[in-house]
C-alpha cells in the first residue's frame, strides 16, 4: 500500500459554499474503512468550522488556522503551534476600521482588499509576520507557520511519512502542504497556478474532484 493517508482542505474542495459534499464524505468513509487516516488541513478556525461541518470527527487530524492548530477530534485534544499574531497588530487593524475582522487562537484573517493596509501595518511595527492568500481571503500569521508546518505536525502525530499521503488542493496555501505530498491533486476548479504544480487535476470540482482522488486510491493501491 503506497498511500497510507489522505490529506484535503476544506473550502471549495471538500465542500461548496462552506457545505462539505455527502458523495466525497461517504467516498473518504470507505477510504478510512481501508485503514487510511483522513487529514483535513483548513485556514478556518475551530468555531467556524464547527458551525458549517459537524461531521469532522471523521477525521484522525485536523490542521486548523492555516497551520497554527492541531486538533484530534476523538480526543477533543488541541495543540497550539506557534505564539499568537501580537495584540497591538490586531489593534492598530481595528483602530483602521479592517473590516471583517476574525481573530483566532493564533490567527489573523481579513479580506484582500486590505492586503496594502496589512502589509503596511506589518511593515510600520516591524513584526515578524506572514501576509498568505487564499483566493478573496488574506491571513496572518507568524513568520513560517503554514499549511505546511501544520501538515508536519499532524504526521508527527500520526507517525506518518509525506510521501505516503495523497493530497488534495485548490487554491494558493494549499500548495505549501501539496509540495509535501507524495501525490498532488488539484479540483478541476483550483486556481491556475495551483494546477500546474501538481500531479493530478480532476474532472471533478470541489467534492466530486475528492470522490475521483479516493476511487483513484481504491483502484491502483489496493491493501
Amino acid at each position: 500500500m503506497r498511500f497510507r493517508a489522505i490529506a484535503l482542505d476544506y473550502d471549495e474542495t471538500l465542500a461548496t459554499n462552506s457545505t462539505a459534499d455527502a458523495n466525497a464524505l461517504a467516498a473518504l468513509r470507505r477510504l478510512k474503512e481501508t485503514g487510511r487516516k483522513l487529514i483535513l488541513i483548513t485556514g478556518r478556525e475551530l468555531n467556524t468550522l464547527r458551525e458549517v461541518f459537524s461531521e469532522f470527527t471523521i477525521f484522525d487530524r485536523m490542521v486548523l488556522e492555516n497551520g497554527a492548530l492541531l486538533y484530534q477530534p476523538a480526543t477533543e485534544v488541541e495543540q497550539v503551534l506557534c505564539e499568537p499574531v501580537p495584540e497591538n497588530f490586531v489593534v492598530e487593524l481595528r483602530r483602521q476600521k479592517v473590516s471583517p475582522l476574525s481573530v483566532g487562537r493564533c490567527i489573523v484573517a481579513s479580506r484582500s482588499q486590505h492586503e496594502s493596509l496589512v502589509l503596511k501595518t506589518i511593515r510600520e511595527l516591524r513584526l515578524r509576520l506572514d501576509l498568505i492568500s487564499n483566493r478573496e481571503s488574506i491571513m496572518v500569521l507568524p513568520r513560517g507557520v503554514n499549511k505546511g508546518s501544520g501538515f508536519s505536525a499532524a504526521l508527527a502525530s500520526l507517525g506518518l511519512a509525506a510521501g505516503s499521503v495523497l493530497g488534495i488542493g485548490d487554491a494558493e496555501n494549499d500548495h505549501d502542504f501539496l509540495t509535501l505530498c507524495g501525490f498532488q491533486v488539484a479540483v478541476a476548479n483550483a486556481i491556475p497556478a495551483l494546477k500546474r504544480r501538481v500531479n493530478r487535476v480532476t474532472e471533478g470540482s470541489c467534492g466530486a474532484g475528492v470522490v475521483e482522488a479516493v476511487q483513484h486510491i481504491l483502484n491502483t493501491d489496493p491493501l
